[in-house]
């Protein structure tokens, strides 16, 4: 009995934690997304016209398709050049520099997520780098537009999240025993049917953790799409930030927060197997 007290005691603080700072809010939203706005005072009307509202209107649901689009290409991206990346400093990468190539890998995660999207913004403006190159070599006779576009947002996602990627992924690659691989050469099995049905299936926990991780952070930030996209495709964090800020209507706001939740959530279940596997 006393070491159940004890271990209840322990517990308690992060309980109350999570009911005050989780729970507790949670219950607030879903109760403010079932009121309404109505000649601008919040009406407690208790009802899902928020959310038939969102299916109704069709800047909502083009929000929903921005927002999962736009994450699903910045994760397919992001896993493709994180895993040769991942691979590169685990297989290739000398021990004594692998440190040093880690460090140069989370070198983006040093610096502000602000400054890090308004230095993309003048890299990939009219008058940047990147245009100023295309110029000089002949490959185009006037600036592109790739500032405040869905692809200038997609590169800046993709330059966080790639490096995010390459640590789960190059986690899971040194701790493959080498034994695995000379089993499947000694089996005759080429370089290429090794990773296919050795490497790969065993990394795959890595990789889906490190996707599953860009999903979530990636449908619902807001700054790299207001900095780098502008408001030419909105998302649905944006479309949020629009109800609060512009109309001050909390309910929809509500409404549509839940929303991009549960987005979350099914895609946590979809990543569930893999998730549970990298845990053990």
């Amino acid at each position: 009995m006393h070491t159940t007290k004890t271990g209840w005691g322990l517990l308690a603080p992060a309980l109350l934690w999570i009911v005050a700072f989780f729970t507790v809010p949670m219950a607030l939203m879903v109760a403010v997304s079932l009121w309404s706005r109505e000649k601008g005072k919040i009406v407690q009307t208790w009802d899902l016209g928020n959310y038939a509202n969102f299916l109704e209107k069709s800047y909502f649901m083009q929000g929903l398709v921005n927002s999962l689009e736009i994450t699903a290409l910045v994760t397919i991206i992001s896993v493709l050049l994180a895993y040769p990346l991942a691979w590169i400093i685990a297989e290739q990468v000398p021990a004594r520099f692998r440190r040093l190539a880690l460090i140069l890998a989370i070198l983006p995660f040093w610096t502000s997520y602000v400054v890090r999207s308004y230095s993309w913004l003048l890299v990939l403006g009219k008058g940047g780098i990147v245009n100023q190159t295309l110029l000089s070599i002949g490959l185009i006779a006037e600036p592109l537009e790739i500032a405040s576009t869905r692809a200038a947002t997609v590169i800046g996602f993709v330059h966080f999240f790639t490096m995010l990627l390459t640590l789960t992924i190059y986690a899971n690659l040194v701790q493959l025993p080498p034994n695995y691989r000379r089993a499947a050469a000694d089996l005759g099995a080429s370089g290429l049917q090794t990773f296919r049905h050795v490497i790969l299936p065993l990394t795959l926990p890595g990789i889906m953790v490190g996707a599953f991780l860009t999903f979530v952070l990636c449908i619902g930030d807001y700054i790299t799409p207001q900095i780098l996209g502008g408001n030419n495709e909105l998302t649905l964090p944006q479309i949020i930030m629009l109800q609060i800020g512009r109309r001050a209507d909390f309910p929809m706001a509500s409404a549509i927060a839940l929303i991009l939740m549960s987005v979350v959530t099914v895609a946590y279940i979809a990543c569930a197997r893999w998730l549970r596997l990298e845990r053990v």
